[in-house]
């Protein structure tokens, strides 16, 4: 079983040391080819599956699955929610429009108190 798992690790760096050495430049990524190179070579399985995973460029379209046609009911459309337009102003800018409301409010309720007030004074006199 050793002997398997062995031959399958030499045949994934052979393959990924055929690929880094036939692939252009520019389909490679994050390292240049002689460091692929090195780490498939001195870590043979982790350096294989980084390149398949990472460092090689496939092409647009990837890898495409058929998945088989599913026959169900027809559902009815689900509404979708409105959109809300993005806030694009800073934390700093809406914190500071916060306090402009917090402080009109406060304003607010002192004039109602000082009517309240002239209104009662108005009344008792």
């Amino acid at each position: 079983m050793g002997y398997l798992v062995s031959l399958l690790v030499v045949a994934l760096m052979v393959f990924a040391l055929v690929d880094i050495i036939r692939r252009d430049d520019s389909q490679v990524k994050y390292m240049p080819k002689l460091v692929w190179l090195l780490l498939v070579i001195l870590l043979p399985f982790i350096g294989s599956v980084l390149w398949f995973g990472i460092g090689r460029e496939y092409p647009e379209g990837g890898i495409r699955l058929e998945r088989p046609a599913r026959r169900e009911a027809a559902r009815p459309s689900q509404p979708t929610a409105p959109t809300v337009p993005i806030d694009t102003r800073t934390t700093e800018q809406q914190i500071a429009d916060l306090d402009r409301e917090i402080e009109e409010w406060r304003l607010r309720q002192e004039i109602a108190k000082r009517k309240r007030e002239r209104g009662e004074s108005a009344d008792e006199a």
